[in-house]
């Protein structure tokens, strides 16, 4: 049976799916959880364990990228949708990245809220554990996905995901490059990457900015006020080494800011 061209591509179109943008991947989410962990206090771990036997599991790094697979899990379709705005801050005042919560985090929907929310559930015991342990995945993962730059970008191209850009020799975009690309030409797995980092020895953390009084949009001006750095966005969308050479330290960086917060934002949640 022959099908009429525009019949047939409207039935292709229905198979189309465009992914939904994750920061770091499962490597990046792992590494950050890994480098938390690792510093915990003994209070904190204790509670960690707690939480995550329901899970069978006793480390972080096994629940990190669970906020981003549940989009494709019909049983979690309700969860995905409340929660899928969180993984991202869009700042509308351009390159200075200010952050104006009417603005930027429309109906208090964006991740600087999503992280606030979620440890709030975290540390409040009289939450079933169930409710605790989803609210510790959430908060695992926002703290990588918060200091992946295009995660709290300022441009109106879904976060480098329309940036096309030439790296490896392949067509791809800005924001998978940052997601997973760089991190994979080191050739590590987790653990071999998290110890790597974490021998490096405690990482310095930028001064407040003021006037912020909340840690959450601190931490999204700082991956903002990356983006809009020279040189963030290569020059005719093309990714050299001399591009990797300068941007994949300070994607390792963010990293080892993101572990270290997030042990902190642990330690305080769960030592009560």
């Amino acid at each position: 049976m022959k099908y009429p061209r525009r019949l047939l591509a409207a039935s292709l179109a229905l198979f189309v799916v465009i992914p939904v943008a994750q920061a770091w991947g499962p490597l990046g989410h792992s590494i950050v959880a890994a480098l938390a962990q690792r510093h915990l206090s003994p209070a904190a771990e204790t509670e960690v364990e707690h939480l995550l036997a329901a899970d069978h599991t006793t480390q972080l790094a096994d629940i990190a990228s669970w906020p981003d697979q549940i989009q494709d899990d019909p049983a979690q379709a309700t969860l995905w949708q409340q929660t899928r705005k969180l993984h991202y801050i869009n700042f509308r005042g351009g390159p200075s990245c200010d952050y104006v919560p009417p603005r930027d985090c429309r109906d208090g929907e964006c991740i600087t809220t999503g992280l606030a929310h979620y440890v709030a559930i975290l540390k409040d015991k009289s939450q079933g554990d169930a409710a605790r342990l989803e609210a510790l995945k959430f908060v695992v993962h926002f703290a990588g996905d918060i200091h992946q730059p295009l995660h709290a970008g300022y441009r109106d191209d879904l976060g480098g995901n329309k940036y096309q850009v030439q790296f490896e020799g392949k067509g791809s975009n800005l924001h998978k490059v940052w997601d997973s690309g760089m991190l994979k030409t080191r050739g590590l797995d987790w653990q071999a990457y998290a110890q790597k980092l974490d021998a490096a020895g405690p990482v310095a953390l930028p001064p407040p900015i003021a006037p912020l009084d909340d840690p959450y949009a601190q931490w999204a001006e700082e991956s903002c006020r990356l983006t809009a750095a020279p040189g963030f966005y290569p020059d005719g969308h093309k990714i050299g080494q001399a591009y990797v050479d300068a941007e994949l330290p300070l994607a390792e960086t963010q990293l080892r800011i993101a572990g270290r917060r997030l042990a902190e934002v642990l330690n305080l949640a769960l030592e009560q």
